[in-house]
């Protein structure tokens, strides 16, 4: 059996991107409904436990000492789940932790002749402690420090990586702007003997509430780090998304993933590939339930719950 080939599909498998090679391909996974429901424009998103995976600035933001978590099947059959937590502690700050896991199932151990012998099974995860304060008062800065792990039959590789972010919140006009380094680090083991890369990821956004409805709308460019054959398609991995707030406790959410939409591409067809939607329901005061249903074209789509909990 050839390892590494397996364990690409796997990867591919998940993102849908055939230009990454990397055993943390999962790191990239939107890892909330309320995030997958606006297409991955979470990098200025306020007051989320889930801004950890995006923008650590944004522990910051928060007003109460919450949690969230969700756990979900994901194409394939994978199983999938998150969790997070931020609170402030004294005057020092804000802190939080993240996990990500991925557990892909059980496979049967065949060699090139076709001879199976036993079974494997392959898993990921990512651990995350982050901190977060003010700067100038003005200014929100942050900081995570990564464990990621992986392994597939037998075999593991593991990382360390730092993410680094800023937010800049503009309350008089409602704005929020955002910058975030993620996954900057190196592996400590590999897979046999090939050395790869983490998946580095510079993104940047911006959000804004309208005046005269209750609207936000967020965008998001990703990847900036990048090579591409032109400088223009340096732009197309982009993201837009949009929260209406009917009240306090009810919000609904669409999002568009321009990246993901070219990369599920099927021949001529795209169908609403790239498209998300979702709906927020606040209730009992400390509770926050999120719903997303994600598009992957004609390769399926994925539903995705998260339920979130607000502490006093």
């Amino acid at each position: 059996m050839k390892i590494k080939l397996i364990l690409l599909l796997i990867t591919g498998a998940i993102t849908a991107r055939a230009q990454d090679n990397s055993s943390y391909d999962f790191l990239k996974v939107d890892p909330s409904a309320r995030s997958s429901a606006l297409a991955g424009a979470f990098e200025t998103t306020t007051d989320d436990p889930n801004i950890i995976f995006y923008n650590p600035a944004g522990l910051s933001t928060m007003t109460k000492k919450k949690v969230s978590a969700g756990f979900w099947k994901y194409l394939l059959g994978i199983n999938f789940g998150a969790i997070s937590y931020v609170q402030k502690y004294k005057n020092i700050g804000w802190f939080g932790a993240g996990a990500k896991y991925f557990n892909y199932g059980t496979f049967d151990y065949t060699d090139e002749n076709g001879v199976t012998s036993g079974t494997f099974g392959a898993s990921d995860l990512m651990l995350s402690l982050g901190y977060s304060n003010y700067l100038y008062d003005i200014v929100n800065y942050g900081v995570n420090v990564k464990y990621i792990y992986s392994k597939i039959a037998g075999y593991n590789s593991s990382a360390f990586a730092v993410d680094f972010g800023l937010m800049y919140v503009i309350p008089s006009d409602q704005i929020q702007l955002g910058l975030s380094v993620n996954n900057l680090g190196s592996q400590i083991n590999s897979y046999i003997d090939t050395k790869e890369k983490l998946p580095l990821d510079i993104r940047i956004g911006a959000s804004k509430k309208l005046e005269h409805l209750p609207l936000r709308l967020s965008f998001s460019l990703s990847n900036l780090n990048q090579s591409r054959d032109k400088f223009i398609q340096r732009f197309k991995s982009f993201s837009l998304g949009g929260e209406l707030s009917f009240s306090e406790n009810v919000a609904v959410r669409i999002g568009y993933d321009n990246q993901k939409r070219q990369d599920l591409k099927l021949g001529t067809s795209l169908g609403i590939a790239g498209f998300s939607a979702g709906i927020g329901i606040k209730f009992l005061n400390r509770y926050q339930f999120d719903y997303a249903l994600n598009s992957f074209g004609k390769v399926g789509s994925m539903h995705r719950f998260n339920l979130g909990y607000s502490f006093e």
